[in-house]
């Protein structure tokens, strides 16, 4: 049979873009996936996109798939070799003994499980994670990857444009897949049954001040087996030693 062959580019490399972010940002749609492609200099229009996102078969179902249907993968966790080069983030939530409910913003480094801060507030806006990670950025440096999950707070514009302007991917789980962020999974199990069971909470003050207790013996003291049952600190000052004698 004889037929029309069209002679435009199939935009091979603008589609692999596409599907590189999809796979990294499982939870964005074509419209944020546009505003990274015009960021890194792709002079396209939105419709251009969703047509070639529509083709890769990228759109995200909003129903729950059939039992017989597959969910693919999008994204492939990195395993963490230096400081600061991948975190965790994610929220404990708790109340005090009148029952008010607060939230604590936890977050650990992936290599060495240093856990920067532990902060409570009754309410977290994504403002209010911005400005931590701020407080953060001041003593610690930043990372140059961070694992979260989809939450309101974690996907907002203000947290998106401090990671943008600072060169900091934000890596984000699988709806429904805990696994995808396992460290501070864990993290957050043991911070539960270690120190917010074994407390009882006055005031936010009071939450305040047994976290940052809780924290710098969980950093300075606390031997963890994943680390050859050593403290965070103490495996970062070990490998810092051992890198400074490999340099010589």
């Amino acid at each position: 049979m004889y037929y029309y062959r069209s002679r435009k580019d199939d935009q091979a490399f603008l589609r692999r873009r596409i599907r590189e972010i999809a796979s990294t940002r499982v939870r964005y749609g074509y419209n944020r996936i546009h505003i990274f492609l015009q960021r890194e200099g792709w002079a396209i229009n939105r419709k251009r996109v969703y047509r070639l996102y529509r083709e890769e078969g990228l759109q995200l179902e909003k129903k729950k798939p059939w039992p017989y249907k597959k969910n693919k993968a999008r994204n492939q966790r990195v395993t963490a070799l230096e400081k600061n080069q991948c975190w965790s983030m994610d929220f404990v939530s708790d109340q005090l003994h009148n029952g008010k409910r607060f939230r604590i913003l936890t977050v650990i480094d992936q290599f060495s499980r240093f856990n920067p801060i532990l902060e409570a507030r009754y309410s977290y806006k994504a403002i209010d994670v911005v400005n931590s990670l701020k407080r953060i950025e001041r003593k610690y440096g930043i990372p140059k990857q961070i694992n979260l999950d989809n939450g309101p707070e974690f996907i907002s514009k203000e947290l998106d444009l401090w990671a943008y302007s600072r060169g900091v991917k934000l890596e984000f789980s699988r709806p429904g897949k805990p696994t995808d962020n396992a460290f501070i999974e864990s993290f957050n199990g043991r911070f539960r049954e270690e120190c917010l069971n074994q407390n009882w909470f006055l005031s936010l003050e009071d939450v305040q001040s047994k976290l940052d207790a809780w924290r710098a013996d969980y950093n300075q003291v606390r031997p963890h087996s994943s680390l050859g049952y050593v403290s965070p600190e103490q495996y970062l000052s070990e490998f810092e030693e051992q890198r400074s004698k490999t340099n010589i």
